[in-house]
């Protein structure tokens, strides 16, 4: 057995609310190793987005023919960023507009199919999308656009419980898969740009009660049992007056569990507003006033309790909007150390030591980075600051700060589609994008439900001959193995095999499988829509299976400025395909 599925199932204690019937923790935690299906979002909660299946391969994998389609129908197209999870018998997708379908995983047949009523004024940010659910007990979980958390009967799709995350009248909504730990649903937010402040929140499974909440911006109170609990960090430490009040830090796209260490690990958004000038973050200083805590970071947290283990701030002084939301990964590297991995927004990939967060190395995996000229050796940016957008406050007019021209975009090197890991080959594999912008600050004042950014821009691209590339990652030489070049920027998630394999999609339809040692495509498949979802594989009657959801969409055709006009002839779409190796070929 691999070492870190044996660590991990060492250091599993079947607490918190198991069924008798029904998905267990153990089932949870032994994920990536059962093949016959996929019950949580990453293919395992380290997120490593790896499968030990081998019968399809470099070899055979050119053999590899759909099996059947699954149109989510209607009206209601625009972006599917989805992630299918399998049991018995049954997959569940959800959808844009906070949709969720069980289908027949033999005949692609739809059994039940749940539509959530939202309510008019929804204040999405980045398109109506949903990145997927989360199964436990006989339960469906899965988050809507009105911020809300809702569990489902697995069977009959039947409403269990409903439960208010937040206001969305606010600003706050909800996109990412929930994460099951110990009979808990764990959630984070969305809605950063609207001023709104970052937290995680765990309930029980079975009834929906709130356990803990624990807010990610210092100066907030936490929540434990329906009592207050303790104060995020420390009042007024890194945020100047009242701004902490509307301190952004959303934790918009869930999280991750390593259960060597018994730690959830959340990313954070960026600190609001964008203006980084307003929230005393424009200059320098000694005592971290204008890190802006706990935004922009990574945060180890305890799943009993929701109080912060550790944190690692990967852009203090934020002024691009360089989310730090992006997964953390939990692996072992090629001398079995503990370690976390993620490739962030900024343009930097990081790994840091499982234990504690503490840094352990970073390289940039995006190219003409400009904000910083690297990384210091306490895992701290080395920033340039002239290419810090201006001051408003300093300009003739007061109205407009000086334009500056930022690497990478503000949609990031590497925005929210997820990497993955082989344990085949020990590297990873980051879908990245090139790409700059123009961006400039400007006065700002907090108003509920409205835009708190304080800042223009406008998104171009670098290169002419690609923007989206998928980057095969040394993470214990950091070096670039390999680079897979795409004209469109990549926004959908990557899945490894131990057949040697790289699957992922792209805006222009394509469905592709790579050599994960040389990144040479070895196969594809038009779908005829851009391909924003998660890919996931699984075995069945003796078969390997795949399947990804097509349906172009998310943030690039809403705010990608001269990068949108470039992809706008893009067809939307939903549909969801399953591909399969013929066992007449499983041996070749």
């Amino acid at each position: 057995m691999n070492r870190f599925i044996a660590a991990v199932t060492a250091a599993v204690v079947a607490t918190g609310a198991a069924y008798a019937e029904g998905i267990t923790e153990q089932d949870l935690a032994n994920d990536q190793a059962d093949t016959s299906r996929v019950l949580t979002n990453g293919m395992g909660r380290h997120l490593q987005r790896y499968s030990p299946l081998e019968t399809l391969n470099k070899d055979n994998v050119e053999n590899l023919v759909p099996a059947w389609a699954f149109s989510l129908g209607g009206e209601k197209q625009r972006g599917q960023e989805t992630q299918p999870l399998i049991y018995d018998g049954i997959m569940y997708i959800t959808g844009s507009y906070s949709r969720v379908y069980a289908i027949d995983v033999e005949t692609g047949k739809e059994i039940w199919q749940y539509d959530a009523r939202l309510p008019e004024g929804i204040l999405p940010c980045c398109d109506v999308i949903n990145r997927g659910g989360a199964i436990y007990g006989d339960k469906f979980y899965f988050g809507t656009l009105d911020a809300r958390i809702v569990a489902l009967d697995l069977k009959t799709g039947d409403v269990v419980w409903r439960k208010k995350i937040d206001d969305y009248k606010a600003g706050y909504s909800y996109t990412a898969a929930p994460l099951i730990v110990n009979g808990l649903v764990v959630t984070g937010n969305s809605g950063g740009e609207f001023g709104i402040v970052g937290a995680v929140e765990a309930r029980d499974a079975e009834t929906g009660e709130l356990v803990w909440k624990r807010p990610v911006i210092e100066g907030h109170m936490g929540e434990l049992n329906g009592e207050p609990s303790t104060m995020t960090g420390t009042l007024n430490a890194t945020w100047p007056g009242d701004m902490w009040k509307t301190g952004g830090g959303a934790t918009w796209l869930g999280g991750s569990y390593d259960a060597r260490t018994d730690t959830l690990i959340f990313g954070t958004g960026n600190p609001a507003p964008w203006n980084s000038h307003l929230r005393g973050a424009g200059e320098p200083s000694d005592d971290g006033m204008g890190d802006n805590l706990y935004a922009a970071s990574r945060l180890g947290i305890d799943p009993a309790t929701g109080e912060i283990k550790w944190h690692f701030q990967t852009t203090p002084r934020e002024g691009w909007d360089f989310d730090g939301v992006n997964e953390v990964v939990a692996y072992e590297d090629r001398e079995g150390n503990q370690r976390l991995a993620t490739a962030d927004r900024n343009g930097f990939f990081y790994v840091l030591d499982a234990a504690d967060g503490g840094f352990v190395g970073a390289t940039p995996f995006v190219e003409q980075i400009s904000w910083a000229s690297g990384i210091d050796e306490n895992g701290r940016p080395i920033f340039v600051e002239e290419n810090r957008p201006g001051d408003p406050a300093e300009a003739a007019d007061g109205k407009k700060g000086e334009t500056v021209f930022a690497v990478p975009g503000f949609l990031g090197g590497k925005n929210w589609m997820p990497m993955a890991y082989s344990q085949r080959t020990g590297n990873f594999y980051v879908p990245a994008n090139e790409w700059g912008m123009d961006i400039w600050n400007e006065p700002i004042t907090y108003k509920k439900g409205a835009a708190y950014l304080g800042s223009g821009f406008t998104i171009k691209p670098l290169f002419e001959d690609h923007i989206g590339a998928i980057k095969a990652i040394d993470p214990d030489t950091m070096e670039i193995k390999w680079t897979y070049k795409n004209d469109a920027p990549l926004w959908g998630g990557v899945m490894t095999t131990a057949g040697g394999l790289v699957f992922f999609g792209t805006p222009e339809g394509e469905f592709i499988a790579l050599d994960d040692e040389t990144g040479e495509k070895l196969w594809s498949f038009q779908t005829g829509s851009g391909i924003v979802g998660q890919p996931i594989t699984w075995e069945q009657n003796g078969e390997q299976y795949v399947s990804v959801i097509s349906g172009w969409g998310g943030a690039v055709p809403l705010w990608g400025g001269e990068v949108a006009k470039k992809v706008n002839y893009l067809n939307q779409g939903g549909m969801l395909w399953t591909f399969r190796l013929p066992k007449q070929y499983a041996a070749n």
